[in-house]
């Protein structure tokens, strides 16, 4: 069977892009989570992420059955800290936040995480996580105590990416953050995607389809958009 992270790396290969739909576990209105699982399957996604910076629901492992049943789509999660580990997803995002110098997110989070994702199956898929300043505070930053990096500083940016290469892990994946004033500046993106041989998620501030656009062509391998992406695909 192909992992998840095989298949993303052979649509890179083959120019294939991808868009994932970020679901936060506390924003799912559970009355009509039939209707938006629905439009997801009819949407271009090839996946689903389930997570947040802050997450106090505990119906993730609901959510993510439900998900699993009404959709063949993978799911993957995108945790704010272990507390948001599910085993009934495929995969899991371990995100190492290296745009910023707070351990915890740098490394304590994922000691916490290791022993109870070693009881799982889920396919652990290392990604190295840089946030973007965006005009605006994201839950992101608030959350993690971090600075995101200067967007005009592409030099910092770029050298972080390619840090976070070859500290071996498998994504790189530049974030805006949510609630992100502006999406991540394409010259940011194809800089970085030049640099690197791993494929390149970005997200965070993509409300639009010329946005969604616009990040595809500067190289984005992969496109996050929040449930807005719904909304506007619905119209």
């Amino acid at each position: 069977m192909t992992s998840i992270y095989n298949k993303i790396v052979q649509a890179k290969a083959e120019n294939q892009k991808l868009l994932a739909i970020l679901l936060d576990p506390d924003k799912i209105v559970w009355e009509t989570l039939n209707e938006l699982i629905s439009k997801i399957n009819q949407s271009p996604a090839t996946h689903i992420f389930v997570g947040g910076s802050l997450v106090f629901t505990s119906k993730i492992d609901e959510l993510i059955i439900k998900l699993k049943e009404n959709s063949d789509l993978p799911v993957l999660l995108f945790p704010g800290n272990p507390s948001q580990i599910s085993d009934k997803a495929d995969g899991i995002l371990f995100l190492s936040l290296i745009s910023g110098r707070n351990p915890d997110y740098l490394i304590e989070h994922q000691v916490q995480a290791a022993p109870l994702l070693r009881k799982t199956t889920l396919e652990v898929i290392p990604t190295g996580y840089i946030l973007i300043e965006s005009e605006s505070e994201t839950a992101v930053s608030r959350v993690s105590q971090t600075k995101p990096m200067d967007r005009t500083n592409h030099e910092l940016v770029l050298a972080t990416a390619q840090a976070g290469e070859m500290l071996g892990k498998k994504l790189i994946y530049l974030e805006a953050g949510s609630g992100a004033k502006f999406p991540v500046n394409p010259e940011i993106i194809s800089k970085v995607k030049e640099a690197l041989k791993i494929p390149l998620i970005v997200g965070g501030g993509i409300k639009t389809e010329s946005q969604k656009i616009d990040a595809y062509r500067a190289g984005a391998d992969m496109i996050v958009m929040g449930t807005a992406y719904e909304s506007e695909s619905s119209k």
